[in-house]
């Protein structure tokens, strides 16, 4: 059987403790936009080609774990603009901007629940938006 094709990663769905917190700072920091909220424990959020789901619950564990999602910009110099951006915000960036053996570029940073979260352009996907 050949394997089906897939638009790429388009969706994340992060458990959260404070959800009015999260909402916050994907929305306020990082430019993400209210898509439907069915209920006071969940929210749906979008840039405009993605979702980002939040649901709250009284704690968070279980198995496996997130290292981090990826957000992707077009240009390298767009890396560095949002460190800059970030920093005004002040948000503690994990790893500052570096340009990657493969012509990556990207920087690291957590949310307010500690998730990491990556900022990254990465050419074979860049180029193509």
């Amino acid at each position: 059987m050949n394997r089906p094709s897939s638009c790429g990663l388009r969706h994340v769905a992060l458990k959260v403790c404070d959800l009015p917190v999260m909402r916050g700072f994907y929305v306020d920091v990082m430019g993400f936009t209210v898509e439907w909220e069915p209920d006071a424990q969940n929210t749906y959020l979008t840039s405009g080609t993605d979702n980002l789901a939040l649901h709250e619950v009284p704690e968070v564990h279980g198995p496996g774990s997130l290292d981090h999602i990826g957000i992707v910009v077009k240009k390298p110099v767009d890396v560095d603009e949002w460190a800059s951006y970030l920093k005004t915000k002040g948000v503690l960036l994990t790893a500052e901007p570096k340009t990657h053996r493969d012509g990556a570029r990207s920087l690291y940073f957590r949310d307010p629940e500690n998730n990491g979260i990556q900022i990254i352009f990465h050419p074979p996907i860049s180029d193509k938006m």
